[in-house]
């Protein structure tokens, strides 16, 4: 996930470590999220968590399964009920952006959609394994349950993108 190399005098800095891990955190916190702000604000909660920890964090023996746990329970966590929300995002246009955006890579994307849809942590299954490319152990590790669990729950997520897959695809013949 994360490519960081050790200063001389020891392990990285907080700030050399999180000038490296930007990228690759924000790509996850952007597949989990499906929305560029709030990737931005699941990546810096999780680099605001991790400078409070980082004795901890430097000191795990890999210290990106550290951080991509913080990432992932910081999405999930932002996914929970909460009786008081400062603000709304929504997936809308406001008035003052440019109504013809050029689209994105995300937008060609024809599973895009339907892997939004998912719950949070059926979505957070399918993306650490399809997209990071973990293990199921390692998604265990991350989720912090077992690795039956995780066959569960991408087995419920791979199911439901199937059958969102073929409906989408039955609509659009009857259509043409």
């Amino acid at each position: 996930m994360i490519h960081t190399e050790t200063s001389k005098s020891g392990p990285p800095t907080f700030e050399e470590y999180a000038g490296g891990a930007w990228p690759a955190l924000y790509r996850s916190a952007y597949l989990l999220t499906g929305n560029h702000a709030d990737a931005e604000d699941v990546a810096q909660q999780t680099l605001e968590k991790a400078c409070r920890y980082w004795s901890r964090i430097v000191a795990a023996p890999v210290p990106e399964a550290y951080l991509r746990r913080m990432l992932t329970n910081t999405f999930l966590s932002g996914r929970r009920p909460k009786r008081h929300r400062l603000e709304l995002l929504t997936d809308s246009w406001s008035a003052h952006e440019q109504p013809h955006a050029q689209p994105g890579p995300e937008d060609q994307l024809m599973l895009w959609p339907h892997l939004k849809s998912l719950p949070p942590r059926q979505r957070a299954v399918i993306v650490l394994r399809y997209y990071e490319d973990l293990s199921e152990e390692q998604i265990a590790d991350t989720l912090g349950c077992s690795r039956g669990n995780v066959k569960s729950t991408a087995h419920r997520a791979l199911k439901a993108l199937r059958a969102a897959l073929g409906s989408a695809g039955t609509g659009q013949r009857g259509e043409n």
